[in-house]
């Protein structure tokens, strides 16, 4: 049996000092004035590919700022997918130049499907022989749980590890997930629980949990002692850094922070960000460490 997933984070963020991790989502409209010229007037598969490149020349920046700095890197699959084969070889080569810095990687990739369907998801993007190797994967439950099971054998076998979308914030989220009493979203927390492989505290299913629910992530952190929180909504969509760690055990560990456009991209022009974009996310990650230094 591989290492489980939980412990595997746990290692990483006592390693990098904060529960932090970088999401890498590409927008091609704020990406560097330099980058941006080379595809902005082209189109079709010659724009898809020449984005795709400066895509990858971007990521390639900020994994080098993120190296040491944070647990894990989130490429969001969608950014990618747009450009076609390209975009998708552009991931496939982030997630290599992810792992040889030494950072895990959630696959932003938002499944949700059954039975067949769902394996080859999992084939294609949590398999350690796969073309991603990703170290988890972002699920969607709402189908039902039955959606989850075709991923439990390479959490088992593999060390991988699941986040389920339980919590979200968005402006529709409540009327599937605070349907009920208790919510759906209590149910699925209750499920994910019993579904569980646990290895020295830890579980390798987590959950996605907004984070502008603070209430909520407290009492869902009641019904799952041993999950990690992946936390969206820090910086660009508002949520504080408080807020966010609400779900946290009493270890400190727990909740993994995610933030991309707040650690990515300036508001307006930025001298440093279109000369050296890498250091500019470099300086972003250094000052956000620093939040979670004066709670």
């Amino acid at each position: 049996m591989a290492l489980n997933f939980g412990i595997r984070l746990a290692e990483a963020v006592k390693k990098v000092g904060v529960p932090l991790a970088l999401g890498l989502d590409p927008h091609l409209d704020r990406l560097p004035l330099v980058l941006k010229q080379r595809f902005e007037t082209l189109a079709g598969p010659e724009k898809f590919q020449a984005a795709a490149k400066c895509i990858l020349e971007f990521n390639a920046a900020a994994i080098q700022a993120a190296k040491g700095q944070v647990a894990a890197v989130k490429p969001q699959f969608a950014f990618y997918e747009q450009l076609g084969a390209p975009g998708m070889r552009a991931l496939e080569e982030t997630c290599t130049l992810a792992k040889t810095a030494g950072l895990l990687i959630i696959g932003d990739a938002k499944r949700g499907d059954i039975s067949s369907t769902a394996a080859a998801y999992a084939r294609a993007i949590i398999d350690p022989d796969g073309p991603l190797g990703c170290d988890s994967i972002t699920v969607n439950p709402w189908m039902g749980v039955d959606t989850l099971l075709p991923y439990l054998p390479y959490c088992e076998k593999a060390g991988r590890g699941l986040f389920v979308l339980l919590r979200t914030t968005n402006p529709g989220a409540a009327l599937l997930q605070l349907h009920g009493q208790p919510t759906a979203s209590n149910k699925l927390a209750d499920q994910i629980n019993e579904m569980a492989q646990i290895q020295d505290g830890w579980s390798s299913i987590g959950a996605v949990v907004g984070a502008m629910t603070p209430e909520d992530a407290i009492q869902l952190r009641a019904q799952l002692p041993h999950s990690w929180f992946l936390v969206p909504g820090v910086g660009a969509q508002g949520g504080s850094l408080r807020a966010a760690l609400a779900g946290t055990r009493d270890d400190g560990l727990g909740s993994l922070v995610v933030c991309s456009r707040a650690l990515l991209y300036p508001q307006g022009h930025n001298e440093l960000y279109e000369t050296n974009w890498g250091g500019y996310i470099a300086q972003q990650i250094a000052t956000m460490r620093g939040r979670f230094a004066d709670l």
